[in-house]
């Protein structure tokens, strides 16, 4: 079982906040969550193989190479380029 401390230390280290009135609902949130983990956790396979159950062989297309368009036409449309690419704002400074 979930202890409301630690629903008050999730939200805190989440950076949430958690009111009193919802600390009680979290807790029996999160005690079924739990729960429904420990019942996935539990469940045998059954030796049951799932592998191509509908029997597809190759359900994606082949790569296929086309034509691409004009570099100086896509390029016009740009604010800024150098060397046939787009020149983008760094925001990283």
């Amino acid at each position: 079982m979930v202890s409301k401390e630690e629903i008050m230390k999730i939200a805190i280290l989440s950076k949430l906040f958690v009111s009193e009135e919802e600390i009680d609902s979290l807790t029996e949130d999160m005690d079924k969550i739990i729960a429904f983990a420990d019942t996935i956790n539990n469940a045998t396979d059954a030796g049951t193989d799932f592998d191509n159950i509908n029997n597809l062989s190759d359900v994606l297309r082949d790569d296929v190479e086309v034509p691409s368009y004009d570099r100086e036409k896509i390029l016009a449309n740009a604010k800024d380029s150098a060397d046939g690419c787009f020149l983008v704002k760094n925001i990283m400074k």
